[in-house]
């Protein structure tokens, strides 16, 4: 199967297909992502998984993934997620933890350290990942009342 670079290098057949090691060829959002699985090179149809890493300091703007879950699992470093209808929500994860983002849930990403890179796998209920992902601002909170 002959693919663009960004794409990964396919191998296989029959129903089994690998990419092997991945680099890092793609950034999006102040994260950069190893070739993975998806709908443009292995055909999937409701799948996709990659490899992403938030460099030190770095954060993942705040966004909405529409109409498509998502699981983390952490192998590296630790992050905080702001969340909620004014991201007025935080959660820190580390290295070990498994995230599951229900559908349009507005989040930010931050890596909490200056000095190490956070690494996660990521898994997307939609085989077209990039597709369904739209920023989100953040929105004022209310006055605070006298």
């Amino acid at each position: 199967m002959d693919q663009a670079p960004e794409l990964g290098k396919v191998e296989g057949a029959d129903g089994i297909l690998t990419i092997r090691g991945g680099g890092n060829v793609r950034g999006w959002n102040g994260i950069r992502y190893r070739s993975g699985l998806s709908a443009k090179n292995v055909g999937s149809k409701k799948l996709s998984m990659n490899v992403a890493t938030i460099p030190p300091g770095g954060v993942a703007y705040a966004h909405i993934h529409v109409g498509f879950e998502v699981m983390l699992y952490i192998l590296s470093g630790r992050v905080r997620h702001e969340y909620g209808p004014a991201l007025e929500r935080s959660l820190e994860n580390e290295a070990g933890d498994f995230i599951f983002i229900e559908p349009g849930v507005p989040h930010e990403v931050f890596n909490i350290s200056d000095t190490d890179p956070v690494v996660a796998v990521v898994a997307r209920s939609d085989a077209n990942e990039w597709e369904n992902i739209v920023n989100f601002s953040r929105q004022p909170k209310p006055p605070l009342k006298p």
